[in-house]
């Protein structure tokens, strides 16, 4: 079983047994497919991404990267939600995500998806992945966002919520 199956199959039995001690899970969840729900994460994204203009417009770009990053992880929460699974937790919804992009199920740019998150962090710590620029100005003191780190942000979570709309109604 590849490292990515294994990381599924911890995120199942993770939720599970959290249900089973009566806890809310925090893994990942088989559900009935739902394009209701993952046309609400889509609506979620584009909530998000009019957020993240009138931050910009409004110079609070510190926040910029949270709410870009919440724009594509609320596509990817969609996108779960319409193979069956329901996720509250990040690396599992990201294990799914790449298993899916791997099978040739979704049609997400491997490359664009590396940009956001890569499993192993540790050759991603100085990257401007999502994850980093988001940490980076959730917890410093900075409050301003690189335009060129905004801009290619931006970008990347406008693609991905094309892409996204276009996985959800096939």
């Amino acid at each position: 079983m590849s490292q990515l199956n294994d990381k599924i199959k911890w995120c199942l039995n993770k939720a599970q047994k959290e249900i089973n001690e009566g806890k809310k899970h925090r893994g990942l969840l088989p559900i009935t497919p739902d394009i209701n729900i993952a046309r609400e994460h889509i609506n979620k994204s584009q909530h998000n991404l009019r957020v993240t203009l009138y931050l910009h417009n409004g110079g609070f770009t510190d926040w910029c990267s949270s709410s870009l990053f919440y724009t594509i992880y609320h596509c990817f929460l969609g996108i779960l939600a319409k193979y069956g699974y329901e996720s509250r937790n990040q690396e599992c919804t990201f294990a799914v995500i790449e298993n899916l992009i791997g099978n040739n199920e979704i049609n997400i740019n491997i490359e664009d998806f590396k940009k956001v998150i890569s499993l192993d962090v540790s050759k991603n710590q100085e990257k401007n992945t999502a994850i980093n620029l988001r940490e980076n100005s959730q917890y410093s003191t900075k409050t301003s966002l690189k335009d060129t780190e905004y801009k290619k942000l931006l970008n990347l979570a406008k693609k991905i919520l094309d892409d996204t709309k276009i996985i959800i109604e096939e």
